[in-house]
């Protein structure tokens, strides 16, 4: 998970091919099953001709692909004008619980289409049932702030579900609901009874992408991934032609490190994006840097620097070519993180030059720490002073999380703290980073490449490594690898503090990781001094 929340990509879709079967109700009880999207049944009072076009948007609207959602909704709304709950799919392509957006007038003119108020969009809606899912969302276009409509428009589908407890779209919708009343806080209590919401939807429905897409969602921090291993594996199948179902299980992967499980979905998950592309004649901005970001990252953990860094110069020729604010963003994640892992510097400026602070602050805290490592303390003075004031403006952004400031606060702490050891200061260094470290461990856990960048706990430890206080330095590795499993540098500090304790037993554990880690490692790159 990252705090520096880049904007959220459109989506991605192709459909192949189509299974429906049509039950007597008084409503069209649709199974609907695409064998690249997954299988849904959603009865409703829509005509038969704009069934497979709607239960084609309820499938992209559960893999998050929210473009082609309402595309289809839209065509659904061709082919029958009066169809309400087609109008409801395109207005809910509008609110990403999980990035914790909503684009309100956009999603009060899809419903206006239908009719221009809600009592009258209610009279055009047929049955009670599919009324209740128009009630519902309307709370989150109503009074009070996000965080109290996000609530009420959980509980109104929470009651939905109960009174129809055989409707699994339902369910499915208000497990989502639950991890939207979250608002990027790892609640784990929430969490797992959104888990479990999603848990009868994939016990009915073994091909339902939203159950999968949700328990991963709810499983995806390092301490309860194991449980989203078999939504992963099945997501996978389900949804082949969704980009962010192919990178959505790597947040399982990831969270256990399982470096190369995660290569393999993020590249199937840019590659369907970048077919999108092609297939759609869209520009650069449509491809899913955030795949992108999560390859180059788990490339780094491989030592595929090769890799790693052809990505990273692809993503500067995306800037080039759209300069957009998110292009920006994640040019300044992935230059950071090929600094921190590698310890090369790499052009940079994108991030600086961008409105986004969050952009700003990692591109200063690249160069910054670019600039420490080759020993330049004139330049990572500059960069420092400028990473500051870049965080600074953030602290007064009213629209910054507060986990966006307290990254960049720790950010800025931590070069603080290598200037310091730099010039002399160990203990204004120590305290500082003992400073980040509790700052960073109040975080809800991450899921992903970190969003401090340079782990806190994992740079402490590096520090008291080089002050030869390898006991202290060991518990912080441990803290730092309870965040991040089987990240390299962690694992190297481990591996280090423990041989100078003479703990020989963790030590060859540590290093027997990193060997299997960085098998295949390119160019090949020599084990630590604590591995032989």
């Amino acid at each position: 998970m990252t705090w520096f929340t880049p904007p959220k990509q459109g989506s991605y879709l192709p459909v192949v091919a189509l299974f429906v079967t049509f039950l007597a109700f008084s409503s069209f009880a649709v199974a609907v099953e695409m064998p690249n999207l997954g299988r849904v049944e959603f009865p409703n009072s829509g005509s038969e001709e704009a069934q497979e076009p709607f239960s084609r948007g309820v499938l992209l609207l559960h893999s998050f692909e929210y473009q082609d959602a309402r595309e289809a909704f839209r065509e659904a709304q061709e082919i029958d004008p009066d169809f309400a709950l087609a109008y409801w799919g395109e207005a809910m392509t509008h609110n990403h619980p999980i990035w914790r957006e909503i684009d309100r007038d956009a999603a009060r003119e899809a419903l206006g289409r239908l009719a221009p108020t809600h009592e009258e969009r209610l009279a055009k809606t047929p049955t009670e049932r599919e009324r209740g899912y128009l009630e519902a969302f309307e709370h989150l276009l109503g009074d009070g702030d996000k965080s109290a409509r996000d609530a009420a428009y959980s509980n109104a589908m929470g009651a939905l579900s109960t009174k129809y407890p055989d409707d699994m779209e339902a369910k499915a919708f208000y497990s989502l609901s639950v991890l939207g009343t979250q608002n990027g806080v790892r609640d784990f209590a929430t969490y797992m009874r959104a888990g479990a919401i999603a848990e009868e939807v994939f016990a009915a429905n073994p091909r339902h992408p939203g159950a999968v897409h949700y328990m991963i969602h709810s499983y995806d921090d390092p301490i309860h991934a194991p449980l989203g291993l078999r939504a992963a594996r099945v997501y996978a199948d389900i949804a082949p032609a969704a980009s962010h179902a192919q990178h959505m299980i790597s947040h399982i992967f990831v969270a256990l490190g399982q470096w190369e499980d995660s290569v393999d979905s993020n590249a199937k998950s840019f590659e369907v994006s970048r077919e999108r592309a092609e297939r759609k004649g869209l520009g650069v901005d449509s491809l899913n840097y955030h795949a992108l970001q999560w390859l180059q990252y788990s490339y780094l953990q491989l030592g595929r620097l090769d890799d790693a860094r052809r990505l990273l110069d692809d993503m500067g020729r995306y800037v080039t070519e759209s300069g957009s604010r998110r292009a920006r963003w994640y040019h300044a994640y992935m230059r950071a993180a090929w600094v921190v892992e590698t310890g090369q510097d790499a052009p940079g400026g994108h991030g600086a030059e961008s409105p986004n602070e969050n952009a700003q602050v990692l591109d200063h805290f690249a160069s910054a720490y670019a600039a420490l490592d080759q020993g330049d303390l004139e330049a990572a003075t500059l960069a420092y002073q400028a990473l500051a004031a870049a965080a600074e403006k953030l602290e007064r952004d009213d629209e910054a999380s507060a986990g966006a400031r307290t990254q960049a606060r720790v950010l800025t702490k931590s070069i603080r703290a290598l200037l310091e050891l730099a010039e002399g200061e160990p203990a204004v260094a120590l305290a500082l980073l003992a400073e980040a470290s509790e700052a960073e461990g109040a975080l809800p856990l991450d899921f992903g490449p970190p969003g401090i960048v340079k782990p806190s706990h994992e740079l402490y430890g590096e520090s008291l490594l080089s002050l030869d206080r390898p006991e202290e330095a060991l518990k912080q590795f441990e803290a730092a690898l309870g965040r991040a499993p089987r990240r390299t540098q962690s694992l190297a500090g481990l591996a280090a503090a423990a041989r100078a304790l003479g703990d020989v037993e963790t030590a060859d554990r540590a290093c027997g990781e990193l060997e299997a880690i960085r098998a295949d490692a390119q160019p090949a790159s020599p084990l630590p001094t604590a591995c032989g």
